[in-house]
């Protein structure tokens, strides 16, 4: 990241014998997951299917809490107040790293993302796709593009919060296409999905896994993914970039810990979560059908992916001059 030092967060966990002998009988009561989205988001869904891997390993109850809203704000600040003892942990959008602290200046958020938080363990990363209502009069990227210009008022997306993966990632299209739309801001992507289904709102850019059987149904269209290449999956859904070079949005997720929780438990959680994520049948059964693609899954190659997706994305909040204040 272009500010945070997270291999050197990562790796300035405590390597204390004590934070060794936690490690040894972590976790010795309930886990308590905080997901910064409202429950039917994928970072919730593929939450609660980690969770109870989890919680079958660990002989534990893991306790999935959605704190949705405010971007991560909600969920990351009740984190923030609990022990650091790896028993309480966040599961988000990497935007919590990789784009909150490129948004808010210094000192404005209840908590410092760059300091008091670090990644644990990435599940996977999904690339973003436009979805429209069937009433929108565009049936391709340059038919909404178009349209967009010719609305004064802007096209309407919605957006899982204000700062969040899916409100950039139309920032980032209205920068590089030279339009204006306009956001309508949920307490999650599941509720924003829903008014795209709806009718209430024109579109929304988001991993569509969630959305899939309703594109299937025909009660959403896809004009294009923010990949950089067309996907096995769906070859004949082009990328966005083909019509807006230069665009590319992703939305990644993984869990999140208090920076002083100790080294080894991190290891110890970041070791179990690689485990259930690369098992073929949680793989076919969870991951498969989401359209997902693998993060790297050691702590510091983790860290190092988060670091290059925050500097990617820092240039796209500069070029669009989006500050919360």
């Amino acid at each position: 990241m272009t500010k945070l030092p997270i291999g050197l967060l990562v790796l300035a966990g405590l390597l204390t014998p004590l934070g060794h002998a936690g490690a040894q009988t972590y976790p010795s009561r309930n886990v308590t997951i905080v997901v910064t989205s409202a429950a039917g988001a994928l970072t919730d869904a593929l939450t609660r299917a980690i969770a109870q891997r989890l919680s079958q390993k660990w002989g534990q109850n893991v306790i999935v809490e959605n704190r949705g809203g405010a971007g991560h704000v909600l969920a990351a600040t009740a984190v923030k107040s609990t022990a650091p003892d790896g028993h309480t942990l966040l599961a988000s959008e990497t935007g919590f790293l990789t784009l909150t602290p490129h948004l808010f200046a210094k000192g404005k958020l209840p908590y410092d993302p760059e300091t008091e938080f670090v990644p644990v363990a990435g599940y996977a990363s999904i690339p973003m796709a436009l979805l429209t209502h069937p009433t929108v009069p565009a049936k391709s990227m340059s038919e909404l593009l178009a349209l967009a210009r010719q609305k004064s008022d802007g096209l309407t997306y919605g957006t899982s919060g204000v700062g969040t993966a899916l409100h950039t990632a139309a920032l980032q299209l209205e920068n590089l296409a030279g339009i204006k739309l306009t956001a309508v801001h949920y307490r999650g992507a599941a509720p924003a999905l829903g008014d795209v289904v709806a009718g209430h709102i024109n579109m929304v850019i988001m991993g569509p896994s969630v959305a899939l059987t309703t594109v299937k149904a025909g009660k959403l269209n896809m004009l294009g993914f923010g990949s950089d290449k067309r996907l096995p999956e769906f070859p004949d859904v082009p990328t966005i970039a083909e019509t807006v070079p230069g665009y590319e949005a992703n939305v990644s997720f993984g869990l999140f810990a208090l920076a002083t929780v100790p080294r080894p438990i991190i290891e110890k959680i970041n070791a179990d979560v690689q485990q259930i994520v690369n098992d073929p049948e949680f793989h076919k059964r969870f991951l498969e059908p989401y359209v997902v693609q693998k993060v790297p899954g050691p702590i510091e190659a983790y860290a190092d992916y988060l670091r290059r997706d925050s500097a990617r994305w820092g240039r796209v909040i500069k070029a669009a001059n989006v500050k919360i204040d």
